[in-house]
This record gives structure tokens, C-alpha cells and sequence, in this order.
């Protein structure tokens, strides 16, 4: 049975930073399409951030293109995300998100339906 742990959301002013991590158990994700999504209270799941099959290519919801970066930690199983100048707009649960369907090696999924198992949530709270 595969998991999804994630961990590292706590509240921080805005301007920090912060380090997600999801940790996967029951499946090695190293060559398989890995997302992160955001929740906030009152709106729907967004999309954040994916990296593809061959980690040759990651994508970012232009809200947080250029501060936030998704990348695999295959020792520990994982996948983090990087997320840097932390604005109140960002606050949010986050998700993390494992696809094992197959598909193309270079293929980014930006949409809910396209993952297959999800991690419980972090939560993330940024301050002004």
C-alpha cells in the first residue's frame, strides 16, 4: 500500500522560507510523476508544482514561479519543495501527489485527477 507522508509546514512570517518534504512508502517514486497542491480555506485545490518522470523538467503555477522549487530526494524516497520570499497568499494545506499511471517520460500533470494517491496535508501559515 503506498503513502504519502508530507512534513516541515509551520507558521512563518512572510519573506521566509520553508522546506516541504513528502516521503513516500510502499512504492520507490523516483521515476514517477510527483506534485505538490495547496489548499486554502474557503477555495478549491490548486495546482503548485510538478516534476516529471525523468526529473528532466519541473513545472510551477505562475503564482509561485521563481520562488518555489520541487526537486527529489531519492535516498530518503521523497520529494521536497522548496519554497522561498513566503507570501500570505500562500498559505495553505499542502499536498503532495503521486502519479503511477504511465505516460510520457516528459509529461507534466497539473490537475487533480491525474494523480493517484495523495499525502494528509501540512499546514502552512505565513504571517504579514
Amino acid at each position: 500500500q503506498v503513502q504519502l507522508v508530507e512534513s516541515g509546514g509551520r507558521w512563518v512570517q512572510a519573506g521566509d522560507s520553508l522546506r516541504l518534504s513528502c516521503a513516500a512508502s510502499g512504492r520507490t517514486i523516483s521515476s514517477l510523476v510527483m506534485g505538490w497542491f495547496r489548499q486554502a480555506p474557503g477555495k478549491e485545490r490548486e495546482y503548485v508544482a510538478c516534476i516529471n518522470r525523468r526529473s528532466s523538467y519541473a513545472d510551477y503555477a505562475d503564482s509561485v514561479k521563481g520562488r518555489f522549487t520541487i526537486s527529489r530526494d531519492n535516498a530518503n524516497n521523497s520529494v521536497l519543495l522548496q519554497m522561498n520570499s513566503l507570501k500570505p497568499e500562500d498559505t495553505a494545506v499542502y499536498y503532495c501527489a503521486l502519479r503511477i499511471r504511465t505516460g510520457s517520460g516528459s509529461a507534466i500533470y497539473t490537475e487533480s485527477y491525474d494523480y493517484d494517491y495523495w499525502g494528509q496535508g501540512t499546514q502552512v501559515t505565513v504571517s504579514s
